[in-house]
Formats: C-alpha cells, sequence, structure tokens
C-alpha cells in the first residue's frame, strides 16, 4: 500500500518505514548469516518482507526451459523494463504522425530531448541539472572529456590511474598522452594492489598521487573496479588530486544506478557513465556526463565544439563563431539519439520513483546474502572472494576467484539457466541488482553451486 502512494507526505512516512523494515530485517538476517546456509524458507521471507519486492515485476525476466533465469549479471547489461515498450511504441507515433514536426510537437519535442533526461539524471548522482548531460556512448565521452581537461604542460604532464583498469580507460589515456607528445610508460603512473592483495588500499592511492606531487596533472579512475568489484573512495581520490593541483574525472561505468553518488559536493571535476548496466536502458546506450559547474558554466572551458552544443537561441542561424550552451549541455556534438535515450528515460522514471537510498539498502542485504553463500560451499569448489567485504568499499558485484575448474563451472551455470559474467582468466562475477534479483535466486543459485562435481 505504502509504495502506491505519491504525495510529499506519504513518501517521507516510505522512508521512514522502509528504514525501520531494512533495520528489522538486517538484523533477522544475522539469525541465519552463521548458518550453512541460507533455507528456502529463510530466503522467501526475506523477499516478502522487503520493501521493494514488486520492483522485480517491473522487468522482463529471460527464460530457461520456461522458468526465470538467474540473473546475476546486471553489471555487464541490466534487464529491459517493461515501461520501454511503452515509451519506444509513443516515439514511432511520434515520428510516424510528425514526420521532422517531432523536433517541436508532442509533450517531449525531440529539439529539448535532452533536458527531460537532465533532472533525473542530476538526481542519480548527485549534481546540479545544469551539470549533467545525457549524450553520445562511454569511450566517446571520455575521449571528449580528456580533450577538455586533460592539458599537460612540460612540468605538470603525469596521469594517476589503478592498474588493471578497463580497456576503453587504459586506450584513451594512451591516445592522448601520445597525441600530446607524451611516452605513456612514462606518463601513466598505474596504482596496484599491495602483494598478497587483490583491491586498493585507498591510502595507498592517496600516497601515490601526494608522491608525485606537482608533476600530477589527472588523476583518473573508476568509481567501481569492474573485475574485483571494488567501490573506491571517490571523495578522498578527489581530495588527493587537488592538494597537489590536478584534477580529478572518474569513468563511472560500474557506479551509475549502483551505488549513491554526491559528485558535486565531493568536487569532482568531471565524469561520465553508461546507462546499459545498472541503469537498464538496453544494449549500446546512451552515455551520461558530469562536469562540475566551475568547468561547465565557464565558456572558455575549452571542448571539441558541435551544431548541438552551440546556443539554441541561434542555433538555427547557422552561422560561423561557436557559442556553447550553458553548463553539460554544451559538450553535445550531435542531436539526441531519440530511440535510445526515450528507453533511458523509461529507466530513469524507476529510480526517480524509488530512490539510490532504498536501492542500496536492498543492494548491500543481497551481496551480504551473496557472500555468506559463498563462504559457505564446500571447500573443493575453491572459490575465493576478491570484492572488499565492508559495506562502504562494494557496490553491488561479487568477484569470485575460481580454482582450476573455474571454466567448467560458468558452463555448468550457464547450462543450468543462470546467466553470470566470466573474466579472463579466473574471475566470475555476480552481480545481485536490488531492481530484479531476490534472497530467493541467491538460494537457488547456493543449490546449483552444491551440485556441481
Amino acid at each position: 500500500q505504502c509504495a502506491a502512494l505519491t504525495d510529499k507526505n506519504s513518501l517521507i512516512l516510505i522512508h521512514i518505514f522502509q528504514h525501520l523494515r531494512s533495520q528489522f530485517i538486517y538484523f533477522s538476517f544475522l539469525k541465519f548469516k552463521k548458518t550453512k546456509q541460507m533455507t528456502l524458507e529463510q530466503a522467501q521471507w526475506e523477499d516478502e518482507n522487503e520493501a521493494l519486492q514488486h520492483t522485480k515485476k517491473l522487468f522482463y525476466i529471460p527464460q530457461h526451459e520456461g522458468e526465470d533465469v538467474l540473473y546475476f549479471c546486471g553489471n555487464s547489461l541490466g534487464l529491459q523494463p517493461k515501461s520501454v515498450e511503452v515509451a519506444l511504441k509513443s516515439e514511432l507515433e511520434h515520428w510516424k504522425n510528425a514526420g521532422v514536426e517531432g523536433h517541436f510537437t508532442g509533450e517531449m519535442p525531440w529539439m529539448h530531448y535532452h533536458k527531460f533526461l537532465q533532472p533525473q539524471s542530476a538526481q542519480l548522482v548527485g549534481a546540479a541539472q545544469h551539470e549533467v548531460i545525457v549524450m553520445n556512448t562511454l569511450t566517446v565521452n571520455i575521449h571528449l572529456l580528456l580533450f577538455s581537461f586533460y592539458n599537460p604542460t612540460a612540468t605538470r604532464f603525469k596521469i594517476i590511474m589503478e592498474a588493471g583498469a578497463f580497456p576503453s580507460d587504459q586506450y584513451a589515456l594512451e591516445t592522448h598522452v601520445k597525441q600530446r607528445g607524451f611516452q605513456p610508460e612514462l606518463t601513466i603512473i598505474e596504482v596496484a594492489p599491495r602483494a598478497g592483495e587483490h583491491t586498493l588500499r585507498t591510502e595507498d592511492i592517496c600516497d601515490v598521487i601526494a608522491e608525485n606531487g606537482d608533476a600530477v596533472a589527472l588523476v583518473f579512475f573508476s568509481g567501481v573496479q569492474y573485475y574485483t568489484g571494488q567501490l573506491f573512495d571517490i571523495q578522498a581520490i578527489t581530495k588527493a588530486a587537488k592538494a597537489v593541483g590536478a584534477l580529478a574525472g572518474f569513468d563511472l561505468a560500474h557506479a551509475a544506478g549502483n551505488v549513491p553518488l554526491q559528485l558535486h559536493d565531493w568536487d569532482v571535476d568531471f565524469a561520465m557513465w553508461c546507462t546499459y548496466k545498472y541503469l537498464n536502458s538496453g544494449p549500446g546506450g546512451p552515455s551520461g556526463v558530469f562536469i562540475h559547474e566551475r568547468h561547465a558554466l565557464n565558456k572558455e572551458t575549452y571542448r571539441l565544439a558541435g551544431w548541438w552544443g552551440h546556443e539554441e537561441t541561434t542555433r538555427f542561424k547557422m552561422q560561423k563563431g561557436y557559442l556553447p550552451m550553458e553548463g553539460a549541455a554544451g559538450w553535445q556534438m550531435s542531436n539526441v539519439p531519440i530511440l535510445s535515450c526515450a528507453a533511458h528515460k523509461a529507466s530513469l522514471d524507476i529510480f526517480h520513483g524509488i530512490g539510490m537510498d532504498a536501492l542500496r539498502t536492498k543492494s548491500l542485504r543481497l551481496s551480504k546474502a551473496l557472500i555468506n553463500m559463498v563462504d559457505n560451499l564446500d571447500e573443493k569448489l575453491q572459490l575465493h572472494i576478491i570484492t572488499p567485504r565492508e559495506d562502504s568499499a562494494r557496490g553491488a558485484q561479487v568477484s569470485i576467484l575460481t580454482g582450476k575448474d573455474g571454466r567448467k563451472l560458468f558452463e555448468y551455470l550457464s547450462e543450468n539457466g543462470v546467466i553470470v559474467d566470466w573474466r579472463e582468466p579466473n574471475v566470475i562475477r555476480l552481480a545481485a541488482v536490488p531492481l530484479y534479483n531476490t534472497f530467493e535466486d541467491i538460494y537457488k543459485l547456493g543449490v546449483l553451486l552444491n551440485r556441481f562435481e
């Protein structure tokens, strides 16, 4: 009943109710935390008493032999919201009936479509509306923002990043370093875990930044590390970068829609993210961008110019002389891909209705249950969790280092209707996404794993 209420006072009550319920369920979780495995009855009880129990019904679940698959791959591609079909049909009808006039007519004219995505995008990442824009795709935006914010000099040119970053980040940085006349091996400093460890310590990251001091031009990290699932302390890393006079940028592909973000308050200079993982916007979905207002509102901040980023009041005069739109919108190059953004808007509506705090509460409980399940599996499976166990250092993803039969185990799961992600050389990544994963999913996964031979 609470979930159906929409007025302001009711929403306040919902948040209070969810908090109290989450505390109650957390302590109930402790009852089975130390047991061999969570039982089916316990899993179903948790799901039935979960504040977000209704959200799975908002998504299509792939099928395997007539039953829902166990889908733990939302960190790679999110499931399709049922509302996407309605959104796409609406835009197709708009195109069919209005043709080119669709740019200026209808409830959401295409001419202004980027504006309809800004409020919810800003809420999602903790930003002002003029600091965000949805445009292009992720790697394109990495390049565009590096063009603006990696400005090396003869003495300040180094880039600090995590070792083993996603290839797109590595390739983009190599490209920009070479284009500016520097050698990547002397310019890009990768922070690696200590011997015998799989994840980075925040103090080690900050120490490397401090040690390189005023030679650092840019600190560029992921928000959540794609391989290990480690959630980096974005605020602390940004503060360390500012202490040496460097800029701080983040690839939030695995963080947006996964963990709460406060990019403006954390003083991040720029960031970008994809929308097809936790944000469920479909394969190849558009990318989001954050540019702090000290840069976004400064028309002198250099950027690659495009027609759609030109001031919209004079855009159609087709005159020489680029005059950027105010804020992050001034980084746009091409007009909005309406169909993919319509799918994204449908998903953003879901996030707006639920809120990241509620999603984070459930996400942490699910990942704890997932970790507990793996911990209590038979030792013969030789599985080792490399994702941090601290709540503050992980999102929804739990990465498992597998033994000699890791690939065989992955194929066994696939054959039995479990969709997870394999990463070379020997890691299985699982993401228990709070929008559509359940405690019963985790229970069933545990049963299958215990049957593996």
